[in-house]
């Protein structure tokens, strides 16, 4: 009661090669194998060789951050009256 037995586990088989099909589900597990052994490589790698100190990303601070909006701003403000003056 309660756990998954060999029988179940059978059916569920079944039914999957059923929906896929032998050809397409070999082809789902040797993908899954190679992104295991990819995934297990790059792991070994990562151990093997020193990580470089990362660096912060470079913000800009509050005031530089309003004044690139005001320019901003300032500009499309300028295109709309360039607009206007067409138009008219």
């Amino acid at each position: 009661m309660g756990g998954i037995g060999i029988w179940q586990l059978v059916i569920i088989l079944v039914i999957v090669l059923l929906i896929f099909g032998t050809k397409k589900f070999k082809n789902m597990g040797s993908d899954i194998g190679g992104a295991v052994k990819g995934f297990k490589s790059a792991m070994n790698e990562s151990e093997s060789t020193p990580e470089p100190e990362k660096k912060a990303p470079e913000t800009l601070d509050n005031k530089q951050q309003s004044s690139a909006i005001d320019v901003e701003v300032v500009k499309k403000e300028e295109l709309k009256k360039e607009e206007s003056k067409k138009e008219v």
